[in-house]
């Protein structure tokens, strides 16, 4: 018996991947662990919905955080036979909406879009007479960003940021100065920025009711993924968009809020039930993307979490984490390797990475993830010194190269006139005349990149001729196809090991995952200095974990250079997770909390008088009492500064405040212990940093 396709859309579902496709109305929360089908289902809910006739395509809106999502849902979509939906990201589909408004509700022309914030940045704190550099400016445009999606004004922003890092070791008042006078020059210069976007786009739908109830009439359904990662902007316009209605599902996970730094909260998902009374709750917990022993391991590492930290207000139960159930085969355990530095922890990465290419795993299914995008430049020599190729993840991208411009201009000309050969040998007849060969080149560089470039386009047509054979798929539909993805930056895999941050790698998969780095001061990041803090950096290694099918291979180094001090330590993270020496698991007691010790009050070695400030109180002096250091040493250290921050991928201040450095350059330590004693380093700083700052020292005390 001929099944429909209503029911060919449900099967190969499991039950609760069914539950979520078949559940078409009311509230719907979907509480989805890594690795469990949660764009599946999802995908196959709005097609299911399509056409059982319960959904409009052009009434639904399936909302995402990256182009890339929502160019791989549209995909999915689209073989679903469910085109028409909308697929975008948040800011997408607010400015969509608002360059329709626009001319109505506002009045003129839309404003130009700021592609980036530093240059009027840069420009306000001259007005202010304020001495930035480069990353100074980004500091800042990080933190008027995430003013911004907090909904801040710069009036409001002084209180509402109490307690928060100061940007660039600049006071708050300071940032709130330089917010303004950016916000100013963008009406001066008639531009809007990202976040103009999406809170102009909410004033509209709050002040004009013929535009909100347009936009209502338009979006009947409303799919939001990755719902653990919205910022109360987000979350605002989500509201605006529904109005009174509860036609909303939303997918997310907890345990992945790894952006709290951009505004993102996991607030609004946890708390869904109690805004949304009768919402239905799926957990989507069977893994099919990581064997038992990945699983085991990501499961581990979250269930030593303490209660304190894995509480969330008025919702316990909700932020208990989602316990995965490994669906694939048994797989080899997960490696835990100690190195003598850097250097040989990347070499040892590369060899045995060299190891599973010659087992037959594919170079572009394996990936090397750090905490810090500093850290790829080890890796990358490694590599290339191995022979293997890579590609920098968050490097050019790949519809930017020339090959791959070349390439769509000469698709192009051949849809003209192509008939309805085979797709994929027409692929491979127009690409040949730009270097494309059946086999691969021997050699590497240039002319190995260019070749992976050409044989991604290849394999995609392969890839989409088989999937869409049934709707006569032609050279215009690929050609078609590239277009949107190009628009979308949506690139095709291309052959080479993939080197990215943790962060750039949340929603990517691979067959093989080497976590490097894995020390104390780097995971948890140095700047973690709270207990929330260091818990997203735990959620972000468990990020990391559950990127990996079946091999996983975890490492760190006692040192950072061949010869220097070995006083790192692996990260607390792997306590009772990895192995000892004997191979038993030792689970490490956390030390009981001790009573703060009053100190005596600090006072300015220059006057005597008592020093107020937490500034002063790290510099020994008061702040219109003399310096006593020289200006060149400072000077040097704040070079050296400048270079670890680009190094670390961190903000300049992260690694020591202005006023740090300064107590260093007065002081003038030449042990470590001396170095230690200044107020503002730490052990993990003193650990990460002390030999290179009483280096700079010892310099400027010989010249």
């Amino acid at each position: 018996m001929e099944t429909t396709l209503e029911e060919r859309i449900l099967a190969g579902l499991d039950d609760e991947q069914r539950t979520v496709a078949s559940t078409l109305t009311g509230p719907l929360c979907v509480l989805a662990g890594a690795g469990t089908g949660k764009t599946r289902a999802i995908t196959h809910r709005i097609a299911y919905g399509v056409h059982t006739g319960v959904y409009k395509p052009q009434q639904v809106l399936a909302v995402t955080f990256t182009a890339r999502a929502a160019a791989e849902m549209r995909t999915r979509l689209r073989d679903l036979s469910a085109q028409g939906v909308q697929a975008r990201t948040f800011h997408a589909a607010a400015l969509r909406q608002l360059q329709y408004f626009w001319p109505t509700a506002v009045g003129g022309p839309l404003p130009a879009l700021l592609d980036h914030k530093a240059q009027l940045i840069a420009e306000a704190a001259r007005r202010l007479r304020l001495s930035t550099d480069r990353a100074a400016i980004r500091d800042v445009a990080a933190e008027i960003e995430w003013a911004k999606v907090s909904m801040l004004t710069p009036e409001r922003y002084t209180v509402a940021a109490a307690g928060r890092v100061e940007p660039a070791g600049m006071d708050l008042t300071t940032v709130a100065r330089i917010f303004a006078g950016y916000e100013d020059l963008k009406i001066d210069r008639n531009v809007i920025d990202f976040e103009d976007v999406l809170l102009i786009t909410v004033g509209i739908l709050q002040e004009d009711e013929k535009v909100a109830a347009t936009v209502r009439a338009q979006y009947r359904h409303f799919v939001v993924d990755e719902y653990q990662d919205v910022s109360p902007l987000q979350q605002r316009l989500l509201d605006l968009w529904l109005g009174d209605r509860r036609e909303l599902c939303v997918v997310g996970d907890a345990s992945q809020t790894i952006y709290s730094f951009t505004g993102a909260t996991s607030r609004h998902l946890l708390d869904f039930t109690g805004r949304y009374e009768g919402a239905q709750v799926v957990r989507l917990v069977r893994d099919y993307r990581s064997t038992p022993q990945v699983v085991r391991l990501a499961n581990n590492l979250l269930a030593a979490r303490t209660a304190e930290t894995g509480r969330h207000p008025g919702s316990s139960s909700w932020s208990t984490p989602l316990e995965l159930i490994a669906q694939r085969p048994a797989g080899p355990e997960p490696s835990f390797t100690e190195c003598s530095d850097d250097e040989a922890e990347a070499a040892e990465a590369a060899r045995r990475i060299a190891a599973l290419l010659d087992s037959g795993v594919l170079a572009s299914e394996i990936a090397i993830l750090y905490r810090t995008n500093g850290q790829s430049a080890a890796y990358e020599q490694a590599l290339a010194s191995a022979g293997i190729g890579y590609q920098l993840r968050g490097g050019e991208r790949f519809f930017a190269r020339r090959e791959v411009r070349d390439s769509l201009l000469q698709l192009r000309a051949g849809a003209r006139t192509a008939g309805s050969d085979d797709v994929p040998q027409l692929v491979r007849d127009i690409l040949a005349s730009l270097g494309y060969t059946a086999v691969a080149p021997g050699s590497s560089g240039a002319v190995r990149e260019k070749w992976e470039s050409l044989a991604a386009l290849v394999a995609l047509a392969d890839e989409l001729s088989e999937s869409r054979a049934a709707d006569g798929f032609t050279l215009q539909d690929f050609v078609a196809e590239l277009e949107e993805r190009a628009a979308a930056q949506h690139a095709p895999t291309v052959q080479g090991v993939t080197l990215a941050s943790l962060h750039a790698a949340k929603g990517l998969e691979w067959d093989a995952v080497f976590l490097v780095g894995l020390s104390e001061g780097l995971m948890p990041i140095s700047f973690a200095d709270t207990p929330e803090a260091v818990d997203e950096e735990r959620r972000l290694l468990y990020v990391g974990i559950t990127r990996a099918r079946e091999h996983l291979a975890l490492s760190w180094s006692t040192a950072r250079t061949p010869g220097g001090r070995a006083s790192r330590k692996p990260t607390r993270f792997l306590d009772g997770l990895r192995p000892t020496a004997d191979g038993e698991r030792v689970y490490r007691t956390p030390k009981a909390r001790q009573p703060r010790k009053v100190s005596a009050p600090s006072t300015c070695r220059v006057c005597g008088k008592v020093l107020g400030s937490g500034s002063e109180r790290k510099i020994g002096r008061c702040a219109d009492c003399p310096a006593t250091y020289q200006e060149a040493t400072f000077e040097a250290l704040r070079a050296w500064r400048l270079e670890q921050a680009r190094e670390n991928d961190v903000p300049a201040f992260v690694v020591f405040t202005d006023a740090t450095l300064v107590a260093i350059a007065e002081a003038r330590p030449e042990t470590i212990e001396s170095l230690g004693g200044l107020a503002g380093i730490g052990p993990s700083k003193l650990e990460k940093y002390g030999e290179s700052v009483l280096g700079i020292i010892a310099d400027s005390n010989s010249s």
